[in-house]
């Protein structure tokens, strides 16, 4: 199995409409963070998809080792500068 790339240490916020499928990037590698781009087509790892109930901002995880996917639960905390961009065990 591949291990995602952490694409940021810190969750983007974004405005999501309820009802709206969303996919989410789980590797890592997408151009579009947080959404998924295609890029994990060279990993074994695939995108979440997922929907809204309500429409609103959410923090979602950009590090992509929260355990809430697609939603930031605080495990960024754990990743410094220096960790962007490079492969992590989840």
């Amino acid at each position: 199995m591949s291990a995602p790339i952490v694409a940021n240490n810190l969750p983007k916020r974004v405005h999501l409409e309820a009802g709206e499928t969303y996919f989410f990037c789980v590797c890592g590698r997408s151009a579009t963070q947080p959404f998924c781009d295609g890029s994990h087509k060279v990993t074994d790892l695939k995108p979440l998809k997922f929907t809204v109930q309500e429409s609103g901002d959410f923090w979602l995880c950009c590090c992509k080792h929260t355990h809430n996917r697609p939603f930031c639960d605080g495990h960024h905390k754990q990743f410094t500068p220096a960790d962007v961009g490079r492969e992590r065990e989840l």
